[in-house]
């Protein structure tokens, strides 16, 4: 039996938390080993263990993976969160790219000087309101299920939630003028594996905060 997949990353949300949060969606435990020293790092390096010198890096199923896309990929396909066609999962990879561009913008926010902060605020407000979130309301609208693709949960939905939840955490009325994304958003927090994750003391990460900055600088 193969043993549960080791993280390796920072102590924090950064790239790896998308792959947290589908590994919990699927409901696969995971264990984590956080960088926190050049020294781990370097070791990492000097193993092999980082393809292209970069984490986010996991072990599973014998392979040691890199690069985020990829090993999404993977856990989607593996635990059938990639729809059932070729046409299904070209849906997914449009909707998870498009959830991603928001997501980078949000994920980056704290490297920004207080000023650049004010300014990007503006951009994700404006960019979900305008640009990503009337997409997702016509999607559910047209396909008229409880999911952005086929009639049941895949990787497009648990990004989605993400995104979502991560930019209510800087404009907590972002989803005001989003009647279907506000179900959407109650019906899969709602799901078990789901609603386990947003517990305190899960695997997620909270915002970053000084000392996440300064480990990661440590170690870039």
């Amino acid at each position: 039996m193969a043993g549960k997949p080791k993280l390796y990353y920072f102590n924090g949300r950064g790239r790896m938390e998308s792959i947290r949060w589908l590994l919990a969606a699927a409901g696969i435990e995971f264990v984590e080993e956080f960088l926190e020293t050049r020294e781990q790092y370097e070791k990492l390096l000097q193993d092999g263990a980082l393809l292209f010198q970069q984490v986010p890096m996991v072990e599973i199923d014998g392979m040691k993976m890199v690069q985020t896309r990829a090993i999404l990929g993977y856990i989607a396909a593996k635990h059938n969160l990639y729809g059932k066609d070729l046409k299904e999962r070209a849906l997914i990879d449009m909707y998870v790219e498009g959830t991603r561009d928001l997501i980078d913008l949000i994920r980056v926010h704290h490297k920004f000087s207080p000023e650049e902060q004010e300014k990007n605020l503006a951009l994700i407000n404006e960019r979900a309101t305008a640009r990503y979130f009337p997409v997702y309301e016509k999607v559910l609208k047209d396909h008229g299920t409880e999911f952005l693709v086929g009639n049941q949960l895949t990787w497009a939905d648990v990004q989605l939630i993400e995104a979502i939840l991560m930019v209510e955490e800087k404009v907590s009325t972002v989803l005001s003028k989003f009647p279907l994304l506000q179900d959407f958003k109650t019906r899969i927090c709602n799901i078990p594996t789901i609603k386990k994750f947003l517990q305190p003391g899960s695997q997620r990460k909270p915002p970053p905060d000084e000392s996440y900055v300064v480990t990661a600088n440590r170690l870039d």
